[in-house]
């Protein structure tokens, strides 16, 4: 699909449920280096939560993480369905992040890091609690939880930081995405 297919199928998702989706258009090359930038095909499998039209797919596919290392958990069909035809080896999960667990998984099993578009600026704190809850159980213990914000601070609430005993890091910020965009490292 061309680049503004992708951008109009964001833009009417986001004018549909602006809250689910987040953004009007989808993330750049750019933020997608860096999101992806501690990702290696030895990490073991990865699991990605709110692919959208596989921005941060193709850059893990690109830094050498095979199609049938990923797993894909996306809530939007229009989405999903972008997911399925582009990325035939990986596994697409069609749930709710913060209703994932182990048990509807498709393949059971602990992957080695998350790359997370999630709009959790968007979300209750106590959605963010149960969707990292539920993100950790299905971690490596080492492994890390990256995920991208346009905020100028931690989308994590420290009260579930706290809660979950997690820590997190500021990666990077990229400016050449639009909005700006800082990514942060969360881990045990």
């Amino acid at each position: 699909m061309p680049q503004s297919a992708d951008r109009l199928t964001f833009l009417r998702a986001w004018v549909a449920n602006p809250l689910r989706v987040g953004a009007a258009i989808p993330s750049s090359a750019h933020l997608a280096a860096l999101i992806t930038r501690h990702v290696h095909p030895g990490i073991g499998p990865v699991i990605e939560f709110g692919p959208g039209t596989g921005v941060f797919t193709e850059a893990l596919i690109r830094r050498g993480v095979m199609q049938n290392e990923l797993t894909l958990v996306e809530l939007g069909e229009e989405f999903a369905d972008i997911l399925a035809q582009r990325y035939p080896g990986a596994m697409i999960v069609r749930a709710d992040a913060a209703r994932l667990s182990m048990s509807n998984l498709p393949q059971p099993r602990l992957h080695g890091a998350a790359i997370s578009g999630l709009p959790l600026l968007a979300m209750p704190a106590s959605k963010v609690l149960r969707i990292l809850a539920g993100s950790f159980r299905l971690l490596e213990p080492k492994a890390g939880f990256y995920q991208f914000t346009y905020g100028w601070r931690s989308p994590i609430p420290e009260s579930v930081l706290r809660r979950l005993d997690l820590k997190v890091e500021m990666i990077g910020t990229e400016f050449r995405n639009f909005p700006p965009a800082s990514v942060y490292r969360i881990s045990r």
